[in-house]
């Protein structure tokens, strides 16, 4: 059995913060949601289309797909690059590491597909991995997944009345209730969405109802469709891209989120909008920041509470650190879920 430092661990973030006091005195808690977040992470990914090649001591090379064991605790985000020759000074201690799912600093090398190394190096680090599985034979693979499921999807959103030209406060408006004008075209949306989570699903497909015993293998290992290394890409390419607008954002603004889980964010704010805190000029996003609007990649509301809410919420379950960004939608919570 491997241990953890010998595994390519690539998921979706569960990451939480206490409020700070500044945080506290404002009024509300709002979260954004990215759409079809992994989704738009397959789209123009390269990953690989033959057989892995082991490597030691490799240079790292971020248009090869693979895994690749290093060193990433040296990554400090207290200042990271956010440009060509631009840096910016951040405080870590309210940001989620983008190296791992629970957003904690990495203790030592451990395994990451390419796009988690990339990133690193994107923020002005160096890095020097100790040995790496890479595809040379690789190609973006995932295009005609993602343009089909794209277009199924903006064309149901556009019969809602939710068009991809929208201003932003007319988008906001547009999504409001969306469901309800239509439930039948709703089930579209909610079958395009399990279709993208269901086939990254696919690709690492876990025993199940087989007569299974540890140890042994199981049916989906046989199958071409087993592919976890293109899994292992794609949440970490969307963890990634979520992690930069989350850091361009704190960069511009100085709002750091209190909560993330997978591809719901959640900000402290003054108002109840999404654009009580995202910084729009003239209706023009922050470059390479958070944007809304109804295509892959873009951000919708997703909810709003009181920071009473959450305080009491932690409160009453003790949990200082309960990820608010699973309870914003309705506020409902009926019993702690710890994401395990």
């Amino acid at each position: 059995m491997r241990g953890p430092a010998e595994k390519l661990f690539e998921e979706a973030y569960d990451w939480a913060r206490p409020m700070t006091d500044a945080e506290c005195t404002l009024r509300h808690l709002v979260g954004i949601d990215v759409n079809m977040a992994f989704a738009a992470g397959a789209n123009g990914l390269i990953v690989g289309l033959g057989a892995p090649t082991h490597v030691k001591a490799p240079v790292f090379d971020a248009k090869l797909p693979g895994s690749w064991l290093v060193d990433l605790s040296h990554v400090d985000l207290s200042r990271v690059k956010v440009g060509k020759d631009k840096w910016a000074e951040l405080d870590a201690s309210l940001l989620p590491s983008p190296f791992t799912p629970k957003g904690e600093q990495p203790q030592g090398p451990a395994w990451y597909a390419t796009p988690t190394v990339a990133y690193a190096v994107e923020l002005g680090y160096e890095v020097a991995p100790i040995e790496a599985y890479v595809r040379h034979e690789n190609g973006r693979y995932l295009d005609g997944w993602y343009q089909r499921l794209r277009d199924a999807f903006l064309a149901t959103m556009a019969d809602l009345g939710v068009h991809a030209d929208m201003e932003p406060a007319a988008f906001l408006a547009a999504m409001d209730g969306y469901r309800q004008r239509d439930p039948e075209l709703a089930i579209v949306v909610s079958a395009i969405k399990a279709t993208v989570k269901g086939g990254l699903g696919k690709l690492r497909e876990r025993p199940r109802g087989e007569g299974w015993k540890p140890g042994q293998p199981w049916r989906a290992l046989s199958r071409a469709t087993w592919r976890p290394d293109i899994r292992a890409a794609v949440i970490s390419r969307t963890r990634i891209n979520l992690h930069r607008k989350i850091v361009k954002h704190a960069a511009f603004t100085g709002q750091y989120p209190v909560a993330v889980l997978s591809d719901c964010v959640v900000y402290a704010a003054d108002g109840t909008s999404p654009l009580d805190f995202l910084p729009y000029r003239d209706g023009k996003p922050l470059p390479g920041g958070f944007k809304l609007g109804i295509n892959p990649g873009l951000v919708k509301h997703e909810g709003t509470q009181s920071v009473l809410w959450g305080e009491e919420v932690r409160e009453r379950f003790n949990a200082p650190e309960l990820n608010l960004a699973r309870y914003i939608k309705d506020g409902t919570v009926t019993d702690v879920d710890n994401g395990e």
